[in-house]
């Protein structure tokens, strides 16, 4: 397993790393490490259940809500010994996503019934969010709210939505006021429980031969107007918080990590490790998510100060999912004759999906706004660029 790390360790990181190293080792099943797509939820709950009893489920989390609070050398340290353990990339919806906008956002009663189950992995999130015309313009979906009451009606359909069919709750955008002004001042925030009535869900199948994503359809759904995050009408606010918070996760560094490992050990088996050219491509490509950390642990650093990121989790995103992509091609070209092989390519240290890790990583840089949409946003809220 890589060493690479741009952490400095003092001496009560190096403790806390051999701690998180040798638990790792001793808790982590054998069945769920190196997984290049996201495992099935019967699979990865237990992993959840075992990392929450541990303490070490949301590293980001104030104590108050039952996180762990950690500075950012334990948060980084945890995420490169989750990568060298080969663990599975839990879903960030719940804790990196939903959670956090709840502790700015949502109300007394939205904490303490949410955040507890978010915590043990008891209930499972999505993100309703893309419609099939609104994906890079998310202003524009259709997907309707009528309060009615003291509730909101609910009629439309979501897609591309990761996880939806192994869900308990979905966060989605809805259409609340069609006559605004602005798109995005009619918009609303609304915490749904999927097995209300009126609810159809479809599993998608990808590129990469799994059902990660689904299509929601929603028929009069009666959602209680409590279930409103933030004001009625003023969802768009929220969504953009939420989505900065989701780019920084993209940002995260353990599937970048992972990639680099299975990249060495592909090398390793074909001879493309003894080729200088080669290893000056993978040298290249550690530099950068070198340096894709230290951007990371800066905007957790950010964060944790409450300054706002703003655009600047648009460049982060960039950096993230571009180099994962990259790492995935060169491992592509590593693997020669063997890189489309269906069944999984044998190394020394364990089976390696290319192809299937190599078609997984397409998508990463579209989802949470494509790549163009990001350099956009860089281009003009960053740079003033017209």
């Amino acid at each position: 397993m890589s060493s690479l790390s741009f952490l400095v360790d003092s001496p009560q990181d190096a403790k806390f790393r051999a701690e998180v190293s040798t638990w790792m080792a001793e808790n982590l099943p054998e069945d769920l490490r190196g997984w290049s797509t996201r495992p099935p939820r019967e699979m990865i709950q237990p992993w959840h259940f075992k990392l929450y009893e541990r303490g070490w489920i949301a590293p980001h989390w104030p104590k108050e809500y039952g996180g762990m609070e950690a500075s950012i050398s334990e948060q980084l340290i945890l995420q490169e010994e989750l990568s060298r353990a080969g663990a599975p990339i839990l879903s960030r919806q719940a804790l990196g996503h939903i959670g956090p906008i709840l502790m700015h956002h949502g109300t007394d009663a939205q904490k303490k019934g949410h955040l507890p189950q978010m915590l043990s992995g008891e209930v499972m999130w999505c993100q309703g969010y893309s419609e099939p015309s609104s994906g890079s313009d998310l202003a524009s979906l259709k997907t309707r709210g009528e309060v009615n009451g003291d509730e909101i009606v609910i009629n439309g359909q979501k897609i591309w939505t990761t996880g939806g069919h192994f869900a308990d709750w979905m966060y989605a955008l809805v259409r609340t006021n069609p006559d605004a002004p602005k798109k995005q001042g009619g918009i609303s925030m609304v915490l749904i429980d999927l097995k209300t009535p009126g609810i159809t869900i479809r599993p998608i199948m990808t590129i990469a031969d799994d059902e990660e994503f689904a299509e929601v359809f929603f028929d009069d759904v009666r959602v209680p107007i409590t279930n409103l995050v933030g004001d009625l009408n003023d969802g768009w606010s929220v969504a953009k918080a939420l989505l900065a918070s989701e780019r920084i996760g993209n940002a995260n560094p353990q599937m970048a990590l992972q990639c680099l490992d299975k990249l060495q050990r592909v090398a390793k088996a074909t001879g493309a490790v003894n080729d200088p050219v080669f290893q000056d491509k993978v040298t290249q490509l550690e530099l950068d998510v070198l340096a894709q950390s230290a951007v990371f642990a800066h905007a957790v650093q950010q964060a944790k100060a409450g300054m706002d990121i703003g655009a600047g989790s648009s460049f982060m995103k960039i950096v993230a999912t571009e180099n994962i992509q990259r790492i995935a091609d060169l491992m592509f070209e590593a693997a020669g004759g063997h890189a489309a092989d269906v069944e999984p390519m044998d190394t020394e240290e364990g089976p390696v999906d290319v192809s299937v890790l190599w078609r997984e990583v397409r998508r990463i840089t579209i989802y949470a706004g494509s790549s163009e949409i990001q350099r956009n946003i860089t281009a003009k809220r960053v740079l003033g660029l017209p």
